[in-house]
Order: C-alpha cells, then structure tokens, then sequence
C-alpha cells in the first residue's frame, strides 16, 4: 500500500472453496455453502468490511440464490460489468469503467474498512493487476468433482505468504498476504 493509501482497508479476494478447489459447482450452483454459513463462524471478517465489489456473473448467481434477501450485510455493493441492467437495483451500484477505477471507488466507498472482492474472473483479474493485499480462503469439507475452479486459466504465477488459519465448526479459514513483485 502506497503513502496516500495509508487510511484505506486492504483489499481482499474472499471466497469459499471446496477440498477439490471449487468455488463454485456445475452451473456456478453455490447452495452446498449456504449449510455452512447458517451461523456465522467468523463474525470478524464481516466487521472488518466496509464494501464488496462483485463481479457480474457472481453477482447474477447471489440474486438467484437470495431472491431479494440481502442478510449479508458487507457495506456497499458495487458490481463490475460491461452490460449494467435497464433497472437500477436497490443497493447495488453498477460501475462499467476500468478495473483499477472500480477497486479505487469500492474501496473509497469501504470507510477505512475492508473491500472484499468477490468472483473467480474479477479476482484474478486483480490479482494478475497487483490490486489485492490479502486472500481469505474458506475451505469446506466437501469435493464437489467439478464446477467454477478457484481462479480462471492464465491467471500465472501469486506468490503468497500464509499469516493466518482458523477453524470454527466444519470451516476452515485460511489467510494469505500477497507477495508484491519488486
């Protein structure tokens, strides 16, 4: 983080993944994560953010999955896409500039807290920038054979460097700083 970022969260790729390293099953079905989320088993992430950046399709995934229940309460939402819809959504703001502008306005919006980024195509994109600090990682016990892998094809090579895991129930957390290339 630069000088002029000193009073901005960090940025963090936040995601839930199967043993098999699936964020997602086939048809992008996220309903085998719900199980484990009933309770919350780490309330300090979510106070830690103040705002999520969603990619479309993740975003497009929740709403069929929530059906207009919003009990996940990480801040503003802003969603990045090419093609915004014709009918504003409550609470959701959709950006349509470039990438590095989106992280900044998300993270802005995040209050001196957190900006969880959300979404295997808008993390790696990210991360393939250098705009991510940190990757939280909760990994469930289950092998789902198939689905949306952690990240996309041609993401390359992030260093890490493991600070953190914890477990709560079935969940383990795991916490990665990323390694910045000289």
């Amino acid at each position: 983080m630069s000088d002029s970022d000193a009073d901005l969260g960090k940025v963090v790729v936040n995601r839930s993944m199967s043993l098999d390293g699936f964020i997602a099953g086939p048809d992008h079905a996220m309903d085998w994560v719900i199980e484990y989320f009933r309770e919350n088993p780490f309330p300090e992430v979510m106070r830690a953010t103040g705002a999520m950046l969603v990619g479309r399709g993740t975003h497009e995934v929740a709403k069929r999955m929530h059906k207009g229940d919003a009990d996940y309460d990480g801040g503003p939402q802003f969603v990045l896409t090419h093609r915004p819809p014709d009918e504003p959504e409550p609470g959701i703001t959709f950006l349509t500039c470039d990438l590095e502008q989106a992280v900044a306005t998300a993270r802005a919006a995040a209050g001196g807290k957190n900006l969880e980024i959300l979404g295997a195509d808008l993390a790696s994109q990210c991360l393939r920038r250098g705009l991510v600090d940190e990757v939280l990682v909760y990994v469930l016990p289950v092998l789902l054979g198939d689905g949306v892998r952690f990240s996309t094809s041609g993401l390359g090579r992030i260093d890490l460097e493991p600070f953190g895991n914890t477990q709560s129930g079935a969940v383990t957390m795991l916490r990665f700083r990323v390694r910045k290339q000289a």
